[in-house]
């Protein structure tokens, strides 16, 4: 064995002491594989309006649903007194077998979150105790702790925002948060795992950059995302089912007696317009990224292609079928995973590694 040779096998066997960061990285692989799942049911709970149904926040004893019929009553009793049914779903006939099913997703949604919860804090203890967490990641663990805290708190808001007063809906700024802030976990767990497959592979890698080219992507593609988040609060979807055209005519009437402003945070019309149009500065942005990281893996790159691809048809069908149910949650899911592909291509185009006169050290796998 040349000496070339046996230093890359040297790089590929890193002395790091008790940490184990090919071990840390599957954990939050797994993590970010609940995160995508928890954005699926969210979608779920969202579009069957059940996210109203349990009009509390009980972290501990609210993981164990109603057992019993008089239980059951109680929380439908519960449920009667907010906007929401006595304003649409009460005069709509609502019984209570209808009420058990849109309370079992609002449940399963809180459920999810709290195995999400115990599966990231559990391990996180384990690995802090054992010495397992290489140097420099403690901080950026915790930060993904306090995040998933922020994501059940603002939950809760989210909900409370549609209990009281004459709302029969929740607040589409307070869902756009609670969405926008699982993706953004959900891209910091898979950058933070791919830093520590790189760790794995060679103790030279050095943390990822967040480049240019690749935060001006991802404030495009935020964009998209906040406006699809506005579109599911307020009903959007359901502002037209054809497409390209909207009423007729490409741009459509929309309600602008309160100022260009309020209609475009509150106007259903205006925000399913630009929302369905945005989306193509979304795919210009995401190619230029895909072509940047040709080259350096070919993988991520066809991975952006057919996550945006998949998006836009899944869109349009969300549209064209007037907001199926499954292929708008579809829809969601994908988007979710464009987000995955995203952060792995800008990871790939702001990988480093210290320098060693070693060829391939740059060629870290995903």
């Amino acid at each position: 064995m040349g000496p070339i040779a046996k230093d890359f096998a040297k790089a590929r066997q890193p002395r790091i002491g008790k940490a184990r960061p090919a071990k840390l990285a599957t954990w939050l692989f797994v993590v970010a594989a609940l995160v995508v799942l928890m954005v699926s049911v969210g979608g779920i709970t969202r579009l069957t309006e059940s996210g109203l149904s349990i009009t509390q926040w009980q972290p501990i004893t609210g993981a164990i649903p109603p057992l019993s019929e008089a239980a059951w009553q109680a929380e439908f009793d519960q449920y009667k007194q907010i906007p929401e049914y006595q304003n649409v779903t009460g005069p709509a006939g609502m019984d209570l077998a209808a009420f058990k099913f849109i309370y079992f997703w609002e449940w399963f949604h809180r459920l999810l979150g709290r195995i999400i919860g115990l599966a990231f804090a559990l391990p996180l203890a384990w690995f802090w105790i054992r010495g397992a967490i290489p140097a420099g990641y403690k901080p950026r663990l915790v930060a993904l702790l306090a995040l998933g805290a922020l994501q059940g708190a603002f939950g809760w808001f989210m909900v409370r925002s549609g209990l009281s007063g004459e709302m029969t809906d929740v607040s589409h700024f307070w869902l756009s948060i609670h969405l926008l802030t699982a993706l953004f976990t959900l891209a910091g767990l898979v950058w933070t795992a791919l830093d520590l497959r790189g760790l794995a592979f060679t103790a030279r890698s050095r943390p990822a950059r967040l480049k240019p080219l690749t935060m001006g992507v991802a404030a495009v593609v935020f964009v998209q995302l906040l406006l699809g988040a506005w579109v599911a609060g307020l009903n959007a979807g359901l502002a037209s089912d054809s497409w390209p055209l909207m009423q007729g005519g490409f741009v459509p009437e929309y309600d602008s007696s309160r100022g260009f402003f309020y209609a475009l945070t509150h106007d259903p019309y205006l925000l399913h317009f630009l929302h369905r149009w945005w989306a193509w500065a979304a795919v210009a942005a995401l190619i230029v990224l895909a072509r940047a990281v040709k080259r350096s893996n070919r993988l991520a790159s066809i991975s952006l292609h057919i996550a945006y691809g998949t998006m836009i048809a899944l869109g349009i069908g969300t549209v064209l079928s007037g907001v199926e149910l499954w292929v708008a949650v579809a829809h969601q899911l994908v988007g979710a995973l464009l987000v995955i592909a995203l952060a792995c291509a800008a990871h790939i185009y702001g990988r480093r590694t210290k320098r060693t006169g070693i060829a391939g050290l740059q060629s870290v796998p995903i």
